[in-house]
């Protein structure tokens, strides 16, 4: 249940995002989901993409530094506590946590997770009885 994850370094400079947009959408690649974290002379573009393969490549052909990550999604009900259930069970079992993004719809909410042990998160979750998404599942919603 793994996801691939294109992370992009990008100057912070006006209008880089917007070209990066450009080159996926030019090469009819979807994104389905985003964040971006910055500091002042640089920022970080992590995406979950339609062809991660493609979009790394086309990125690279236009000279962005890009590389592709593994990543965990995972679904809970959209109301309040869902999210902390699931952060107690990862604490519990002694997951970190590097970094995660969400977004909800409706009744449900997805949780882009990066732990530092990809393997066991995924087997705590799943133990725990925590629904995971794979890549065409997230792109059928």
């Amino acid at each position: 249940m793994l996801i691939k994850q294109l992370s992009i370094f990008l100057e912070n400079k006006k209008g880089r995002f917007t070209e990066v947009t450009n080159i996926l959408g030019n090469a009819g690649i979807n994104m389905t989901a985003f964040t971006v974290a910055e500091n002042s002379d640089f920022g970080i573009v992590r995406l979950i993409v339609s062809d991660p393969e493609a979009a790394r490549s086309v990125l690279r052909e236009h000279r962005y530094a890009v590389s592709v990550t593994d990543v965990i999604c995972l679904q809970t009900p959209n109301k309040p506590g869902s999210l902390a259930q699931v952060m107690t069970i990862l604490m519990d079992a002694e997951v970190f946590i590097e970094y995660m993004y969400a977004f909800s719809s409706g009744n449900g909410a997805l949780v882009i997770i990066r732990p530092d042990n990809l393997e066991k998160t995924m087997a705590v979750l799943s133990e725990n009885k925590v629904e995971l998404l794979a890549s065409d599942e997230l792109f059928a919603l």
